[in-house]
């Protein structure tokens, strides 16, 4: 088929990458325009487009889609049997929707209707959710709300999100591939609005852990927020990261952030119904370290409250 592929970030490169390998012609990479970066005010190109030109596939980045006449001719010029998305970062308007014959095909990261939104993968771990996955959606106006096509499932386990991102960026791939190899035969199905849940965007003061929940959701959003925006609380003043720990069911009477040991095991923390160990944290301008690793040179007294 003849696609207009739409993303800007690194979970959208596996899919097109894939849809070109599979002989699928890649008329136009449509991503978000350049970002500059640092004091030195580098320009930063998207996973996307340095793909693309990788491929040797024409680049379109709009600064809006979304009334912009110049850049909706260009697409009907560029005359697409369909177009894919997969986080592409902004909404899309109806008449773009409607260019192509076999209409817009999206690649969400969540098992739709549940976790619809910008951060569905870090909802699916904070939820503590057994398994999520990929829906392949015929795209329509709403957020995320078009009939479904096809799906792929996986285990969350113990997985980060970094982790999840990858594994479910791959199934994306494999999945819009299968799609459109077999979309003429494939009868969409509609989500149930009942089923529907919403996962909204994060951002860095999102990841400051409140002691006072149990430890089951402080680990599970440390995973969530793993890479980013990372999981934090406060040490003697200073912003301590926290990458991994493990919830224990222990019980305590100390108030939620109270040290209760410090050890090579790590460090046990006082949380709403249970224990909190901390097992990897960074400290700033420190590389990530065992907290046994930390604790050597930096001993935490007993009785330290983290805030």
């Amino acid at each position: 088929m003849r696609i207009v592929y739409m993303g800007t970030p690194d979970f959208a490169v596996p899919a097109m990458e894939a849809l070109a390998k599979a002989g699928h012609e890649i008329c136009a990479a449509v991503t978000r325009p350049d970002m500059r970066r640092d004091r030195g005010k580098k320009v930063q190109f998207s996973p996307v487009k340095e793909k693309a030109m990788e491929l040797g596939i024409p680049v379109l980045q709009p600064e809006k889609v979304r009334g912009n006449e110049e850049f909706l001719q260009a697409i009907k010029d560029l005359a697409p049997d369909v177009i894919v998305v997969a986080a592409y970062g902004m909404i899309l308007p109806g008449e773009l929707l409607n260019i192509p014959e076999k209409g817009c095909l999206n690649i969400h990261g969540s098992l739709l209707p549940r976790f619809r939104g910008a951060a569905p993968i870090q909802a699916a771990i904070l939820a503590g959710d057994a398994e999520t996955g990929i829906t392949i959606m015929q795209m329509d106006e709403g957020l995320d709300t078009g009939d479904m096509l096809l799906k792929g499932s996986t285990p969350i386990e113990t997985k980060t999100c970094g982790q999840l991102h990858d594994e479910l960026a791959q199934l994306g791939a494999d999945l819009i591939v299968r799609t459109l190899d077999g979309l003429d035969q494939i009868d969409p199905v509609p989500q149930n609005e009942e089923d529907s849940t919403y996962a909204p965007m994060i951002s860095k003061k999102d990841g400051q852990v409140d002691f006072a929940c149990s430890p089951g959701e402080i680990e599970r959003k440390i995973r969530a927020f793993d890479p980013w925006p990372g999981t934090f609380a406060h040490l003697d003043g200073k912003v301590m990261k926290i990458w991994k720990a493990e919830a224990r069911s222990e019980s305590s009477t100390s108030a939620p952030g109270t040290v209760l040991d410090a050890s090579e095991e790590g460090i046990l923390v006082a949380c709403g119904e249970g224990i909190l160990r901390i097992l990897e944290l960074q400290m700033p301008g420190k590389k990530r370290m065992a907290a046994g690793e930390y604790l050597r040179g930096n001993p935490i007294e007993k009785g330290t409250v983290l805030g």
